[in-house]
């Protein structure tokens, strides 16, 4: 079969422009203490530089966060300007599907000639996120207080259902085993720690300080803190919260940042850090399945893909995935007949964290990564967002040095 040209055939990603924070949990490090978007900014001027990129090359930032933060007004200039530079922006926000998306719209970016070298910074924090009073006119309650995190996350305004409900809903659409999810679960984790003591994650996670608006130093976030190794048996002692659901097999909320940059082709090579590398965007798609059956939409989304570009999973050197609830990836295996021992081989946000933003940046780096390690070949990403959303891109990753 015909494989599709690239959807954005003049844009790059050069290799080893990229980086990551570690995703520290909910309220255990620093980063609950701070202004997420002067942190974010400040840190994507650190990982360029260890990365030996300039940021003077920049000429537009895409950042993408989905929780309040003081100063969000001014979202991408103010950010620019907490990493050193003065250049326009833009901010966008698709729940969990940002941080794919703020690579697709960088993209999209350089195809259309706006600009060569586009910055992409993603970044969240559900630590302390705002409590907000609304004024709502239709009610006789005139005031509502909203708590952004954990409101958006018990109930979805068009089903009144919370995200977690929507789990157990695909649990039994799809008749998923309970002894499967367990056993998938305990597997991710296997798979995190093996990646994490192999170096693989010192690769493209980067340790960095945290200062106050003093500038005194208030802690190092140098690990996914919160993640410990579970077993089998802890995992099918836990109680089920619904259909297949439980402590064990769901994410848990994070904070955290990951930025890459998006450029033509020439720039990618004088910035990659390796040149003969080349990493192209081949497509995207989205979709939406019916309500409150999130977790099947990922699947759906990529077998969209597979048919816009000709390919199979059979093609896929890579496969990962931003998997809140293991039963997503239970569902995805059965959908596409894959398996999924062979997927997320170096770990996902259902082990490492969840903070919205940037999980799918940081999925989208650790992916072409392994890619690069392999020696070239098509990357899928996917994954879930607001409800009943799936997002699924494809890139290809060609080693022009490999042996």
């Amino acid at each position: 079969m015909k494989v599709a040209a690239p959807m954005y055939a003049d844009a790059r990603i050069p290799y080893g422009a990229w980086g990551s924070s570690f995703f520290p949990a909910w309220q255990t490090s620093a980063l609950a203490e701070i202004n997420i978007g002067q942190f974010a900014g400040e840190a994507m001027n650190r990982i360029m530089g260890i990365r030996n990129v300039p940021v003077s090359v920049l000429e537009y930032l895409i950042i993408g966060s989905t929780i309040p933060w003081h100063w969000k007004f001014w979202t991408a200039p103010m950010v620019a300007s907490c990493m050193g530079r003065r250049i326009p922006g833009f901010h966008m926000e698709q729940a969990c599907a940002t941080g794919l998306q703020a690579v697709i719209s960088a993209a999209a970016e350089v195809q259309g000639g706006g600009n060569d070298v586009v910055g992409v910074l993603a970044f969240d924090r559900t630590s302390d996120s705002p409590v907000g009073v609304f004024p709502e006119r239709r009610e006789y309650r005139r005031t509502q207080a909203l708590a952004d995190v954990w409101d958006n996350f018990g109930f979805d305004p068009a089903t009144g259902k919370a995200m977690i409900g929507c789990a157990g809903l695909a649990a039994r659409k799809h008749k998923s085993d309970r002894r499967e999810v367990d056993e998938l679960a305990c597997y991710r984790y296997e798979q995190y720690f093996q990646a994490k003591d192999s170096g693989f994650l010192d690769r493209v996670l980067v340790p960095l300080d945290v200062l106050n608006v003093q500038g005194r130093f208030l802690g190092r976030i140098d690990e996914d803190m919160g993640v410990r190794k579970i077993s089998l048996d802890s995992l099918r002692a836990m109680n089920e919260l619904d259909t297949c659901v439980t402590a064990g097999t769901q994410t848990h909320a994070s904070d955290g940042m990951a930025t890459l940059l998006v450029t033509g082709k020439d720039q990618a090579k004088e910035l990659s850090a390796r040149p003969e590398i080349d990493i192209q965007i081949i497509a995207k798609t989205e979709m939406r399945t019916l309500p409150s059956l999130m977790p099947e939409a990922p699947a759906l989304a990529v077998k969209k893909l597979l048919k816009k570009t000709g390919l199979t999973m059979n093609d896929m050197s890579v496969v990962k995935n931003h998997n809140p609830f293991a039963v997503n990836d239970v569902i995805f295996a059965k959908e596409l007949d894959y398996d999924w021992h062979k997927m997320n081989t170096t770990g996902c946000p259902l082990v490492w964290g969840h903070p919205q933003g940037p999980t799918l940046t940081r999925v989208i780096i650790e992916a072409l990564e392994e890619a690069v390690m392999l020696g070239g070949g098509y990357v899928l990403i996917f994954g879930c967002a607001a409800g009943d959303v799936g997002i699924a891109a494809v890139f290809k990753v060609a080693d022009g040095g490999a042996r």
